[in-house]
């Protein structure tokens, strides 16, 4: 698999972008954590280096509280991030709900799509490449 392609990961607080960052990184992946939730520009996952594939990963607003117990987060401030995500769930290459997923889950759906890609990608390029 290519790991060669920058992929941005986004979403709420809790959704399990952290992980799945890490996981990726520690396969040779080139990927970073988008604090777009955090962020008053919809745009601006595009403007500080822009992914080839950016994955969105989303978490209610109750199973986010039971992963972060400790937390002081109301419905509210859940609601504001999510509109501060909507641009980047609606232009996301690879959506996920995590409520019901296991980081491994998260991990293996991740890898399978970015599969997917590549034999997309490479169908094309051997299509264009046999044409005279």
């Amino acid at each position: 698999m290519n790991k060669a392609y920058r992929i941005g990961v986004v979403g709420p607080c809790a959704a399990g972008k952290s992980t799945l960052v890490t996981q990726l990184r520690a396969d040779g992946f080139q990927v970073h954590h988008i604090a777009q939730e955090h962020s008053f520009v919809p745009t601006m996952w595009q403007r500080i280096n822009p992914p080839d594939y950016l994955i969105f990963l989303d978490v209610s607003f109750e199973i986010s509280m039971a992963r972060r117990p400790d937390s002081r987060w109301t419905a509210r401030e859940y609601h504001e991030q999510q509109q501060r995500l909507r641009h980047a769930r609606e232009h996301a290459d690879l959506y996920l709900l995590t409520d019901n997923m296991t980081p491994q889950e998260v991990y293996h759906q991740v890898l399978e799509f970015l599969s997917g890609r590549e034999k997309q990608h490479a169908g094309r390029k051997k299509q264009h490449d046999s044409k005279p």
